[in-house]
């Protein structure tokens, strides 16, 4: 799946903004993955290699801001049940098995 220009801005933005929902630092977000701090700034600007790494960290904000009792912000791009997209392997995203690497 390949994302135009807006789509990225707009789910760089959702992201951050869940982000920033779910109280937590990077961190932490980067300890509860078993990922690298730059692992996940390429998450947050969406230039990593995975496409299936933005569908793990999506889920996991929408949980921990659903655990503060909030709202999380709507994804625009990031929607539907990744299990019936082709492109994505659901096993890991459910797994929560982050790609290898920084990228």
């Amino acid at each position: 799946m390949t994302l135009n220009p807006q789509q990225l801005k707009n789910t760089q933005n959702e992201l951050q903004q869940n982000f920033e929902l779910s109280g937590l630092t990077k961190e932490q977000v980067a300890g509860d993955l078993n990922i690298s701090l730059t692992k996940l700034n390429h998450l947050f600007t969406l230039t990593q290699n995975s496409l299936n790494d933005p569908w793990i960290l999506r889920n996991y904000l929408i949980q921990k801001v659903e655990e503060q009792g909030k709202k999380p912000v709507p994804f625009t791009a990031l929607v539907g049940d990744w299990h019936q997209y082709w492109f994505l392997n659901s096993h890991l995203i459910d797994a929560r098995k982050m790609s290898a690497g920084d990228n």
